[in-house]
């Protein structure tokens, strides 16, 4: 489903190729453009979002494609918190460590089987904290993605998560947000943060 007064892809494409001049033609900025739309597109939560969305995933997959093949160089390391919908355990993850490691860490989050929304539950507990996640949305993991991150933190989604020689990875046992009540969620969201606290000081950050 994608009306046309809704999503404008040729636009988002123009837009991002122009950021990227001499980095990605327009005809490889379009690809990035088409896999970020329908990937989203197939969750009909997002609909209001669609062109808001579509061109923040697409700018996020065109950088991770970028690092990868060394056309943008990393300044620091690249974290991925990986779980299931990525709609509560690797959102509470990734805005934990960008709030403790502002500009000494860039990171991602994705989930292997992505939701619409973010848990209000998540949302809450993390405002608790002074942290917002006002611009988070629940978005697929990709290769792209995963051959960027340094470091790659799983929870809960197993198998479904890709292994890829020379990264560093580490599965967390969390438990899931879902359905917990709010002091349970709490724990959760103090349990992520003690692991995340951990991860930045083996890093040395």
């Amino acid at each position: 489903m994608e009306p046309s007064h809704e999503l404008n892809r040729e636009a988002i494409a123009a837009e991002i190729a122009y950021e990227h001049q001499g980095t990605f033609a327009l005809d490889e900025v379009r690809e990035f453009v088409d896999r970020a739309a329908e990937s989203l597109l197939t969750d009909a939560k997002i609909a209001r979002h669609v062109p808001l969305l579509v061109s923040r995933y697409a700018r996020e997959l065109l950088t991770a494609s970028a690092q990868t093949k060394g056309l943008i160089a990393k300044k620091v390391p690249e974290l991925l918190f990986v779980c299931v919908q990525n709609a509560g355990r690797s959102q509470i993850a990734a805005a934990i460590a960008a709030h403790l490691a502002p500009g000494k860490v860039h990171v991602r989050s994705a989930g292997s089987r992505p939701t619409g929304e973010i848990n209000p539950l998540a949302v809450q507990v993390l405002a608790e904290r002074g942290i917002e996640l006002a611009e988070a949305y629940p978005k697929p993991l990709s290769d792209d993605v995963l051959h960027a991150a340094d470091v790659i933190v799983t929870m809960g989604c197993g198998d479904e998560c890709p292994y890829f020689p020379g990264k560093r990875y580490e599965d967390w046992d969390v438990s899931d947000p879902e359905g917990a009540t709010i002091e349970e969620a709490r724990d959760i969201r103090d349990d992520i943060q003690r692991r995340v606290t951990d991860l930045l000081r083996d890093l040395a950050i």
